[in-house]
């Protein structure tokens, strides 16, 4: 008879993770948010079944532990803590919300002997594990330099072999590894590249001086408004993008008519012209200082990201 329900319970449980994975699979992929809700959710079947929907959703509607708690919760099955800081979601609460009412908050487990729902539990947690390791064990950023070529085609390698991965991240790193590596006595701030200026009230993504930089790999008119508005605020607005958006970014400037008050540069130039001229000042040859500057990428990457396959690899 245990065994039985055992069974049926977790089939039905074994389908609700499976239907609520597919529900929350969008442009073909599953989002660490998604798989940080979940273990949230079922971590806390783990310690009380059923739950009390008071008890686990706050009046904001944020699932309990999805924030400041996240880190250990993801450690304690094995998963860095580094793999998601939070839940920055709305839709990441909402599906754990729906996690929970498939469940029945709890209920439809609440019939089995401690040890079996314990069990249960903890492999449905697997399932989600194995997605998250998944996501961890993908490849850094690796790349055959050919010394032959100019420093702006190596730049151009990194940022091509990065599309579709970086959402801005590697452009981002990239250029504040570059203005770290060129001035050595100024605190270059490290920001994740989601943290955008407008939350943070920031001049830019970088700001020395006078200068405010500005970094995408797409640009739009938001980020052309917030040059027009440190132009306005007495700073100088430099746009770093990728080359092939440039032509496009000149055109937004336009649009905004702030073209002549600001400078737009590709990213393959502003750090190729820093390698050159790095490579004179300290007599040393190109490649040496690209690794440099990829050696700075990575620590200013490891500090701030949870993406860590986006660290480079240059040979």
């Amino acid at each position: 008879m245990r065994d039985t329900l055992l069974d049926g319970i977790a089939v039905r449980s074994d389908q609700i993770l499976n239907e609520w994975l597919d529900s929350c699979t969008r442009h073909g992929k599953i989002a660490r948010n998604t798989v940080a809700i979940g273990i949230v959710v079922l971590d806390h079947l783990r310690r009380a079944c059923p739950v009390s929907r008071d008890e686990v959703i706050s009046q904001g509607g944020e699932v309990s532990g999805a924030r400041s708690g996240l880190g250990k919760i993801l450690e304690a099955y094995g998963i860095p803590s580094g793999y998601l800081k939070e839940v920055t979601t709305r839709q990441g609460h909402q599906d754990g919300q729906r996690l929970f009412d498939q469940f029945e908050w709890g209920h439809l487990l609440a019939d089995l002997a401690e040890d079996d729902r314990e069990s249960l539990l903890q492999s449905l947690v697997s399932e989600l594990r194995k997605i998250a390791d998944e996501w961890l064990k993908r490849q850094n950023l690796k790349l055959d330099i050919d010394r032959r070529q100019s420093p702006a085609t190596w730049v151009n390698a990194i940022v091509e072999n990065a599309k579709g991965r970086s959402g801005g991240v590697v452009e981002q790193q990239l250029v504040g590894a570059k203005l770290a590596k060129r001035f050595k006595d100024i605190n270059i701030a490290n920001h994740p590249a989601h943290a955008g200026d407008r939350q943070t009230e920031r001049a830019g993504d970088f700001a020395i001086s006078q200068l405010a930089y500005h970094v995408t790999a797409s640009p739009s008119r938001n980020v052309l408004q917030r040059c027009a508005q440190n132009i306005k605020a007495g700073l100088h607005p430099i746009l770093v993008v990728p080359e092939e958006q440039r032509n496009r970014a000149q055109i937004l400037a336009q649009d905004e008519g702030i073209h002549k008050e600001m400078a737009i540069i590709s990213i393959e130039d502003f750090v190729a012209f820093n390698i050159i001229e790095l490579a004179t000042e300290e007599n040393k040859d190109f490649f040496s200082v690209l690794q440099e500057i990829v050696e700075i990428y990575n620590s200013r990457l490891t500090e701030v990201e949870t993406d860590l396959s986006l660290r480079i690899e240059v040979r």
